[in-house]
């Protein structure tokens, strides 16, 4: 049964006792206020009788006065009888449910007439003059028709007594009654109340009580007791208790597993990245090592290609001083000009590419061994000393604006080389078919720091909004608590899409022959912006330009 229907049973079956206790009670209540009505009217039906003969007995009393003044003006033709014929209609009336009473009352009428008749008639006599035949006809007793009214009056009286002290013995005992019921009523509604209520809560509570035990042994890991019987709410609940139960020991199982199984691979992970780590630094060691012994050749080429330079210059001079003949002369002279000179200007140019390969490896692998000084860096003063190491044409290329830049915390030597490269970047790879532009900035100060930049140049509004800066937003994904978003933006050749996943590559040149460098600036900078705990990422737009950001600490972070 469920919780519903033993709540409807509870409030149903003491209501269904309550209704008939209280049918009792307004039963007991109409017959209190029927035996009050009755008592009641007995009352106002004896005073009623007591004040009928008032009349009569003024009218007697007027008569005798008439008489004996000879006067028949006292004598009372209407009024006196208007009342006594009212009095004794209303208690006709109200003795209609008494025929022996209404019979009385009757009889009490109709010798209340006869004596008018007689007051007719004593008038009449009066204003004929017959006063002495009157005087000995009224004697000094009551006129027969008021005794016979006072008789009957008094039979009335007596029996309207005896009914009214029944009907009020009825009244009080039907109050006993009402009082009686009432107090069952209460008391009935009360036991069956307390009864119906334990009854309930001893069911239920000792439900609730079994379903409390399977929570403890539950949030305790114990094993359930058996499952509550029966088909309400709690026997559901402790179902669903037993099911958890069986799938919390089921997921216990599988997460003892996993856990073995996560171990061992974590394990394994902190093996490849010791390996790992090993190896970069192996590598590093290897590639500063090669990079180190191959600059001793390079050098020796380097002397020996001015060496002979020099050689051959010497012996252009001997040639020409001496003096042999023309055609043995322009021959050797076409061999030292020709063949000989360009061999070793190709040499001194692959002997440069070669040593500016050799140097952008050093500065990788040094990027990854050096110790940083940490301090609080005034961006906007390294950002100026990078600009003041630029070439002098280089500079002149393009309008370079720097905006408010805050401090950040890191290397100064590292972050100016990261600006330095990012500039020297932007200038590389202006676009020349419209003046160039770059700017500097942070992205907190733009726009109250929403992250969104405007578009810098009107002419390409529409491509800048193509490729909007959501910094703010890709800065709250690092590491660490605060960072700061900086920027360099340029109008240049942009960077096409294909070549954005690579772009951070060491030695991969986008542009070929284009612009000079060896590739290793813009990985060289992500690499320390990365040792920094920050990050280095770009949005461009082919056409239009392109936008590179740092995000860097503004506190102390975990050091590289």
């Amino acid at each position: 049964m469920k919780l519903f229907t033993k709540g409807l049973l509870l409030i149903a079956i003491p209501s269904a006792i309550e209704l008939a206790l209280l049918g009792v009670v307004f039963d007991t209540q109409g017959k209190t206020a029927q035996a009050a009505r009755s008592a009641d009217n007995s009352k106002q039906i004896l005073w009623q009788a007591t004040s009928l003969v008032d009349p009569l007995l003024r009218e007697a009393a007027r008569v005798r006065t008439a008489i004996v003044l000879e006067d028949p003006s006292f004598i009372d033709r209407r009024a006196v009888w208007t009342e006594f014929s009212d009095r004794v209609s209303l208690l006709a009336h109200m003795v209609n449910d008494n025929p022996e009473q209404h019979a009385r009352v009757e009889r009490i009428h109709a010798y209340g007439r006869a004596w008018r008749a007689r007051c007719v008639q004593v008038a009449d006599a009066l204003r004929e003059g017959r006063a002495t035949s009157l005087v000995r006809a009224a004697g000094d007793g009551m006129p027969p028709e008021i005794d016979a009214v006072r008789n009957e009056l008094a039979a009335f009286i007596a029996d309207e007594t005896r009914l009214d002290e029944a009907r009020s013995a009825s009244l009080r005992e039907t109050r006993e009654r009402q009082q009686d019921a009432l107090i069952v009523a209460v008391v009935g509604s009360m036991l069956i109340w307390g009864a119906t209520a334990w009854l309930f809560a001893r069911n239920v509570g000792q439900r609730l009580a079994a379903l409390g035990a399977n929570v403890e042994r539950l949030g305790a890991g114990a094993p359930l007791a058996q499952p509550l019987a029966g088909d309400d709410e709690i026997a559901a609940l402790d179902t669903v208790l037993n099911q958890t139960s069986r799938r919390l020991r089921a997921a216990e199982r599988e997460q003892a597993a996993l856990k073995l199984q996560l171990q061992a691979r974590a394990a394994d992970l902190a093996t490849a990245n010791d390996n790992l780590r090993q190896e970069s630094q192996d590598n590093e060691m290897f590639i500063y090592s090669v990079s180190h012994d191959l600059r001793s050749p390079l050098v020796n080429l380097q002397g020996f290609s001015k060496e002979l330079q020099v050689s051959c210059e010497e012996l252009r001079t001997r040639i020409d001083a001496a003096g042999l003949p023309a055609d043995e002369h322009a021959s050797m002279v076409e061999v030292l000009d020709g063949d000989v000179d360009e061999s070793l200007q190709f040499l001194r140019q692959a002997v440069g590419r070669a040593a500016a390969i050799i140097d952008a490896l050093l500065r990788m692998s040094r990027a990854g061994r050096l110790e940083y000084r940490w301090q609080r860096v005034n961006v906007r003063r390294i950002v100026e000393r990078a600009l003041a190491g630029l070439g002098a044409g280089l500079a002149q290329r393009a309008q370079i604006d720097v905006l408010d830049l805050p401090p950040a915390w890191g290397d100064p030597a590292a972050l100016e080389e990261i600006f330095g490269n990012l500039i020297d970047n932007a200038l590389r790879h202006l676009d020349p078919a419209r003046p160039g532009q770059v700017e500097i900035g942070a992205v907190d100060a733009v726009d109250g720091g929403d992250g969104a930049l405007a578009p810098m140049f009107e002419n390409n509004a529409e491509k800048w909004a193509e490729a909007s800066v959501d910094s703010a937003r890709d800065a709250s994904r690092m590491p660490g608590a605060h960072t700061r978003t900086y920027y360099v933006r340029d109008n240049g050749i942009g960077i096409p899409v294909a070549y954005l996943p690579k772009l951070f590559r060491a030695f991969q040149r986008l542009h070929g022959g284009e612009s000079a460098g060896q590739g290793t600036g813009l990985a060289l900078a992500r690499r320390i912006a990365e040792r920094h705990g920050g990050r280095l990422w770009v949005e461009s737009k082919e056409g239009a330009g392109s936008t590179f950001f740092i995000a860097l600490p503004d506190a102390p972070m975990r050091q590289a």
